[in-house]
């Protein structure tokens, strides 16, 4: 069904969810990001996503707010989660009922998941590929970390949609980007960030500094 990584940018604190599916329109249930809180990859009801944003921007620990979550939540069996929080700290969790060959791994600053994979170790590569990039942006980072996944086998089904959320300096996710349904939906979403990247802070500027930077005025 799916195969995701959360992870956090040790330089500018900024947090992000990178994904893909052979389901339509994947990120906009199962990845979220908040400024001040972390990221959250869940399957797929998006209400655990937001009670682990709530909690985490409430100070408490990706991991104390998953154990907390998993304890609560009713067929908890059948989900999958991964959450970075705004410190850095992460945790996974897959449920025995887990669609197919289901995987997970944490690391400091992230965490990778997928279901359906074609192979156990579509995680591990993720996340070696976001850590081999530590160097770089986080949206390059998480873009490499997809690709990793897919290379590496992705999930058993062809990939149809792909995600990815990034917050950090303001309190909305500056970067939101979707290909809801494409033959090469990981492909597309690396073309969409290529032209999204230089263009993202003028967007910032504009909403907080409108008299500055609004075309034709001057300040």
């Amino acid at each position: 069904m799916t195969f995701s990584l959360v992870g956090r940018c040790d330089r500018s604190g900024a947090v992000g969810a990178v994904i893909a599916s052979a389901s339509m329109a994947v990120a906009a249930r199962c990845a979220a990001a908040r400024a001040g809180a972390g990221a959250v990859w869940s399957t797929t009801d998006p209400r655990l996503r937001e009670a682990l944003l709530e909690a985490m921007a409430d100070g408490v620990t990706a991991d104390d707010a998953l154990a907390e979550l998993v304890a609560r939540t009713e067929d908890i069996a059948y989900r999958q989660l991964a959450v970075v929080d705004a410190a850095g700290g992460s945790a996974c969790y897959s449920g025995e009922l887990a669609l197919g060959e289901a995987a997970d791994i944490c690391a400091a600053g992230a965490g990778a998941a997928g279901n359906l994979l074609a192979d156990r170790c579509v995680p591990a590569a993720m996340l070696r590929a976001f850590q081999d990039t530590a160097g770089e942006s986080l949206g390059d980072r998480l873009i490499a970390a997809l690709r990793a996944g897919l290379d590496a086998g992705g999930e058993i089904s062809p990939v149809r949609s792909a995600g990815m959320v990034i917050a950090g300096s303001v309190p909305w996710p500056v970067t939101d980007l979707r290909v809801d349904w494409h033959d090469d939906p990981v492909g597309r979403l690396a073309v969409l960030w290529e032209a999204w990247q230089p263009q993202a802070e003028s967007y910032v500027q504009r909403a907080l500094h409108p008299v500055c930077t609004w075309p034709r005025r001057s300040c």
